[in-house]
């Protein structure tokens, strides 16, 4: 406004600057609040007056016309603020409450349970939000640790409400039943009552005995990468590819035998020591089939070196940012990753 009246006082009435008083109150409304809006919807009006008188225009018709400008801007500012204050209003209220169903649905998970420390990464593909289709939990049971991490098919209220289902049958069954593959089962009955239209999750369960063993159970999902303390990397690949959950049922109509194939579909547990210094990290993939600009997949297994920080976290983390990093724009997929480092005890 201050540059308006300068130019419109050594241009001369003629030169028609007077009404460009009126950016003032216009821009104020994109930041500021009501009053700031008003204040300065004061302010354009007085400098208004002033230089029509200045110019000689006061009630003719340019002057009026400027006057007019400037009120029905400054009034559409102000509208148009208490509209967006409203709306940051609601958008903080929905923050708020997705926090509180982030801390519902995925707990923080434990720093350290048993002779394991455990870190915990997850990045939402969808702008604002905290939580989405991937799911994780750890859960100290009395047959051991027992860990979770899946992948729920699809984004959105659906796949939040899915990972929900999942992990409401993983925690009840990972302290009640004695076997990991008894788990499997009820998770696969849980979701067999909710999913429809073939929808499916993937997921990998694991089982951290106190004999310093792990046993696993794949669902279709990427399996974990192990990494030695000698440095040596490897995925822990099952050895029979089982269907995700909720496709089992399916798959027993299209396998040979019918109804009595769906045996032949339940994924097969299978293990791997785990010593001290040895590190898992489970993951999803968003994480593996993140690209580059290139077209070029993350290359998760070179980047296991990243993984030799003494802070597990602070070691995900850096991993976190590389992968943010190599993607160069905002990830298209969820990304959920979990650590969990064998230490002496």
């Amino acid at each position: 406004m201050g540059t308006v009246a300068v130019v419109d006082v050594l241009a001369g009435a003629g030169a028609g600057f007077l009404p460009l008083i009126s950016l003032g109150p216009a821009f104020a409304g994109l930041t500021g609040g009501v009053r700031r809006t008003a204040g300065i919807g004061v302010l354009a009006l007085g400098l208004c007056l002033v230089l029509s008188v200045y110019n000689g225009q006061f009630a003719d018709r340019r002057g009026n016309t400027a006057v007019i400008g400037v009120v029905g801007v400054s009034a559409a500012g102000l509208v148009a603020t208490a509209r967006r204050q409203r709306h940051e209003a609601e958008l903080a209220s929905v923050r708020s409450i997705a926090e509180v169903a982030q801390r519902v649905l995925l707990r923080p998970v434990p720093l350290t349970a048993g002779p394991l420390r455990v870190a915990v990464s997850y990045t939402s593909a969808v702008a604002e939000a905290r939580i989405g289709g991937d799911l994780y939990e750890v859960a100290i049971s009395p047959d051991g640790v027992r860990v979770i991490v899946g992948d729920v098919q699809g984004k959105g209220l659906d796949a939040v409400e899915t990972a929900a289902v999942v992990l409401g049958a993983f925690r009840e069954a990972a302290y009640d039943e004695a076997e990991l593959v008894a788990v499997g089962e009820r998770l696969e009955r849980a979701l067999g009552r909710h999913l429809s239209d073939e929808k499916f999750v993937t997921a990998v369960l694991a089982e951290f005995r106190p004999d310093g063993t792990v046993a696993l159970l794949d669902f279709g999902h990427p399996p974990p990468l192990l990494v030695r303390a000698d440095g040596s990397v490897e995925f822990a690949e099952p050895p029979e590819p089982a269907p995700p959950l909720g496709l089992r049922a399916l798959g027993a109509f299209d396998a040979p035998g019918g109804a009595g194939a769906i045996d032949g579909l339940k994924p097969q547990p299978y293990g791997l020591t785990f010593t001290p210094g040895d590190q898992l990290l489970f993951y999803t993939d968003g994480v593996t089939e993140a690209r580059d600009p290139e077209n070029r997949f993350y290359p998760l297994a070179e980047r296991a070196a990243m993984l030799k920080d003494p802070d597990p976290q602070h070691a995900l983390d850096v991993i976190r940012r590389d992968l943010v990093a190599h993607v160069e724009r905002p990830l298209r997929d969820d990304a959920a990753m979990l650590l969990l480092r064998h230490r002496d005890v």
